[in-house]
C-alpha cells in the first residue's frame, strides 16, 4: 500500500515549454553541452510546476520524449526507422503517425533511455515529493510495428519486446527507482476485442522480475493522441480479467467520461490501490477546487483514503502549460479539502 492516504500524482507525461518545442527544430545548431543544459532546463521547468502545485508524486514530464512512447522506437535494433503516416491532411488522428517495419530480430543494447532519465529527474528533483519513472508496456509500443514472417502479429511482437522492457525495468529498479508507471493504454484501449487473459498474461510476465523490489502501478485510459480517444470508453470488458494484473496500483480516467463506472474503482480496491483520474486533459475547463473536492467525496463512497490517490486522466502532454498548471494546482487544493475533512 502506498504511504500517504489520498495522495496526489501524475502519469508521466507534462507540456513542454514553447521555447523547448521551438528548438527542438533547430537542434544542429546547438552542441552537446548545449543540448544537456537544454534538456535539463526542461525538466527543471516540468518539476517545478509540479512542485509549485505540491503533488505528492511527480515526474521528469517526459521532456525528452516524442509523444510518451514515439521515441523508444529510436532504441531499438531490427526495425526501419522511416516511417511515413498514412494520412498527413485533415483532423488528426492516430493514423497520422507512422508506423516502422521490422528487418530483423528485435532488440535494444543501449537500453531505452529510461534510466538516464530518472537519473536526471533523481539529480534534479527537490526533497520530499516522490518521483517516479514512466515505461510503456510492450502490447503498447507493438502497435506501431508491423508484423512480418518472424513475428506474424500483435502478440509475436509484443513477445519479442517483453524482455527489452523487463530489461528497462530491472535496470531501473538497480538504480534505485521506487516508483514505476507501466503505461498500457493499447490494453484499455482494444481489451474490448481481445483476449483479456493474454493481455494479463503478457504484462506479469514483463514486471515478473521487479515485483516487490519497488511500487508499480498501471495506467489504463482510452488514448489521448491530440485530445482524442482511440477505444470504447469502458472498463467493463477489462474487468475481473484486470485485477489479477500485478501492480500496486491502477490508474483510471475517470474525469472526461462525467465519473462514469465509478463503482469499478470500489471493485479495484478491493484487491490494490486505485488512482483516481479527477481532471479531464481533454478539456480546457480548468474544474474548481470545489468540484475536485466534490469528485473526491464521491470516490470515498467507493473506497477508504488509504486505497486513493488521485490524478489527473491522462499524461499532460496535449494540454497548453498554463492549464496544465492550473488544473495540477487546483486538483492539490481540492484533495485538501476532504483531507482535512477526513482527517488524514
Amino acid at each position: 500500500m502506498k504511504e500517504r492516504p489520498l495522495r496526489t500524482t501524475v502519469v508521466g507525461s507534462y507540456p513542454s515549454p514553447g521555447w523547448l518545442e521551438h528548438a527542438s527544430s533547430h537542434l544542429d545548431e546547438f552542441g552537446l553541452d548545449d543540448l544537456a543544459e537544454l534538456v535539463d532546463d526542461a525538466v527543471i521547468c516540468a518539476i517545478h510546476d509540479q512542485v509549485a502545485a505540491g503533488l505528492d508524486v511527480i515526474t521528469d514530464g517526459e521532456q525528452t520524449r516524442l509523444d510518451f512512447n514515439l521515441s523508444f522506437y529510436g532504441y531499438l535494433e531490427g526495425i526501419d526507422r522511416e516511417s511515413a503516416p498514412t494520412r498527413r491532411f485533415g483532423p488528426p488522428a492516430h493514423d497520422q503517425r507512422g508506423r516502422h517495419g521490422i528487418v530483423a530480430e528485435l532488440a535494444a543494447p543501449r537500453g531505452l533511455g529510461v534510466v538516464d532519465e530518472w537519473e536526471r529527474l533523481r539529480r534534479l528533483a527537490p526533497a520530499g515529493p516522490v518521483p517516479k519513472a514512466s515505461v510503456p508496456g510492450p502490447y503498447t509500443l507493438s502497435g506501431r510495428l508491423i508484423p512480418n514472417d518472424r513475428y506474424p502479429d500483435r502478440y509475436a511482437i509484443a513477445d519479442g519486446l517483453q524482455s527489452i522492457v523487463t530489461s528497462e525495468l530491472e535496470a531501473l529498479v538497480a538504480a534505485g527507482c521506487g516508483e514505476i508507471t507501466v503505461d498500457e493504454p493499447s490494453m484499455s484501449c482494444y481489451a474490448h476485442r481481445e483476449d483479456t487473459a493474454r493481455l494479463v498474461e503478457l504484462f506479469n510476465r514483463t514486471v515478473g522480475p521487479i515485483r516487490g523490489r519497488t511500487r508499480l502501478s498501471t495506467h489504463l485510459c482510452f488514448g489521448n493522441y491530440k485530445g482524442r480517444a482511440i477505444g470504447p470508453r469502458r472498463y467493463a470488458p477489462m474487468f475481473p480479467a484486470f485485477l489479477e494484473l500485478g501492480v500496486d496500483e491502477i490508474h483510471v480516467e475517470m474525469a472526461s467520461r462525467e465519473l462514469a463506472e465509478s463503482e469499478i474503482v470500489g471493485t479495484i480496491a478491493e484487491r490494490l490501490d486505485v488512482a483516481v483520474g479527477i481532471v479531464d486533459v481533454k478539456s480546457y475547463w480548468v474544474e474548481p477546487r470545489e468540484e475536485i473536492a466534490r469528485r473526491v467525496r464521491h470516490f470515498l463512497q467507493f473506497a477508504p483514503p488509504e486505497r486513493l490517490s488521485f490524478a489527473p486522466d491522462c499524461g499532460l502532454s496535449q494540454t497548453a502549460r498554463w492549464a496544465a498548471r492550473q488544473k495540477l494546482a487546483n486538483l492539490v487544493r481540492g484533495v485538501a479539502i476532504v483531507r482535512e475533512e477526513v482527517g488524514v
